[in-house]
């Protein structure tokens, strides 16, 4: 490894060079969000004298561990000063570069740039700056505040990509070509910006990996704020809850959630007349957004990832079927439309629809139907341990097959096939991001033409029309 050097507004700073891609990591973009500034907008972060060593990542926003025994990004100790980002680049000296800008996942109540799952060398060695950036998530992104504007957290990811606009070209990269990626929380809140007037003009494409439908009414948002600072003892002001620490936050984060706990959050975008408009679709049928060429998809067995631990004895697809909000008749036209599916398949079918699939498919409809250039893709291979699970698709974009991620997924080392469609979805990825052409044919709503993700890729109609049948009759897009 040899040090490198590049020149943003703020202050030089110095990264490494390995495996001939520079990385500089833990760059701050905005100034930390404590003190007056808990709770608030982002704001500019100030400059620096001398030289910043960018050789580790910042710290991650205030967290939970993700699960039973898993380690949190996030300890007490590291305080609230996360809007930090990363840059890979192939040449800091260079011009003219595609950049790609990703955003994470995990429910908008998990996640870190900093995860090796996210490592994007292999990415950048493809001719593409890429940049990944925490923001913030949980209460501290996305709680309700009377009198404070909603939606931190999507502020965050704006005053990223603002960066990104003006101090990109330090690292090799065209700031007038700029691609925005993410996967779930990180493709929810890609497809939210691509309507959101204060992002017009901050990156010209999109590619949005497992669309949720994770929109919030003001009411619900007033509703969990309430009931947060009710388990805290607090009034819900900024001046009680920024009295807070982030520790006694994430206490009492998870008490608006229904019981049991449904592993979800209850702070995700809050529909504010401002960023969000309500779910995507709204916006983008309206034409908001038509100028962004957009790729859009799902893995083929999403909901296997959560289904995959349920005993087949506890499967009760009526009550499945109440939680995901579909009405009685669901599971009766479920069944008729997969007639040789056992309950745990059509349970993974259900859910795969309600939190994916279907939000995913009224993008991809609605940019289609206003004008905007559409790609659409299912991705179809099977990993050995949980299929075509959700999340699958981030060891196949980034191209790390060692990852924690990967290995959980895939196993070590990954089965054949692995290599080669990852190559295949990368070329797809940074094409796009170069060229506004993934190499396959564009989706329209007549044919639904859509790329299966396999070794071989493929082509063909929408690959699950029954599912679209369900939903259109028993729940239309609104």
């Amino acid at each position: 490894m040899t040090d490198v050097m590049a020149s943003p507004r703020a202050g030089r700073v110095r990264g490494v060079r390995r495996d001939g891609i520079a990385s500089f990591r833990g760059i701050p973009y905005a100034a930390a969000p404590a003190g007056p500034l808990r709770f608030r907008p982002p704001v500019p972060v100030p400059a620096w004298g001398g030289v910043r060593d960018a050789g580790s990542f910042g710290v991650a926003p205030p967290q939970l561990p993700p699960g039973p025994g898993a380690p949190s990004a996030w300890r007490p100790a590291d305080g609230l000063d996360c809007l930090s980002l990363n840059v890979w680049t192939p040449d800091p000296g260079a011009g003219g570069l595609p950049v790609m800008v990703w955003l994470y996942g995990g429910a908008f109540k998990h996640g870190s740039a900093g995860r090796p799952d996210f490592d994007a060398t292999v990415l950048a060695s493809a001719g593409v700056v890429v940049v990944t950036l925490n923001y913030r998530i949980g209460f501290e992104g996305f709680g309700h505040i009377p009198g404070v504007p909603d939606n931190r957290g999507l502020r965050d990811q704006i005053a990223a990509l603002e960066w990104v606009r003006d101090n990109v070209t330090a690292f090799g990269g065209d700031p007038a070509n700029v691609t925005l990626f993410g996967q779930s929380a990180g493709a929810a809140s890609t497809a939210l910006l691509m309507t959101a007037p204060a992002a017009r003009g901050l990156f010209r494409r999109a590619i949005a990996q497992s669309i949720p439908d994770a929109c919030l009414s003001p009411a619900e948002a007033r509703r969990a704020t309430a009931v947060l600072a009710g388990a805290a003892g607090v009034a819900a002001t900024w001046e009680d809850l920024a009295g807070l620490s982030p520790e006694e936050i994430l206490r009492h984060q998870d008490a608006p959630l229904p019981e049991p706990a449904t592993g979800g959050s209850a702070f995700t975008p809050v529909v504010d007349g401002d960023l969000v408009g309500g779910p995507p679709w709204r916006r983008l049928r309206d034409g908001a957004g038509r100028d962004i060429d957009l790729i859009c998809g799902f893995t083929h067995d999403e909901a296997r990832l959560y289904t995959s631990a349920v005993p087949a004895a506890a499967i009760d697809l009526p009550a499945a079927a109440a939680a995901l909000r579909l009405p009685e008749r669901a599971v009766a036209d479920y069944r008729t439309a997969y007639p040789d599916r056992t309950d745990p398949e059509l349970l993974t079918v259900m859910m795969s629809d309600a939190l994916f699939r279907m939000p995913t498919t009224r993008v991809a409809e609605a940019h289609t139907a206003a004008g905007g250039r559409t790609w659409l893709y299912d991705l179809t291979w099977q990993s050995p341990r949980l299929g075509a699970c959700h999340i699958l698709d981030v060891p196949l974009a980034f191209g790390n097959a060692a990852s924690p991620l990967a290995a959980r997924l895939l196993g070590t080392p990954p089965p054949p096939g692995f290599a080669e469609l990852s190559a295949q979805i990368r070329t797809a990825w940074t094409s796009f991001a170069a060229t506004g052409d993934p190499g396959w044919p564009r989706f329209d709503r007549e044919r639904g033409t859509t790329r299966s993700w396999n070794v071989p890729a493929t082509e063909g109609a929408y690959p699950l029309p029954a599912s679209r049948r369900i939903w259109l009759d028993v729940v239309p897009t609104e």
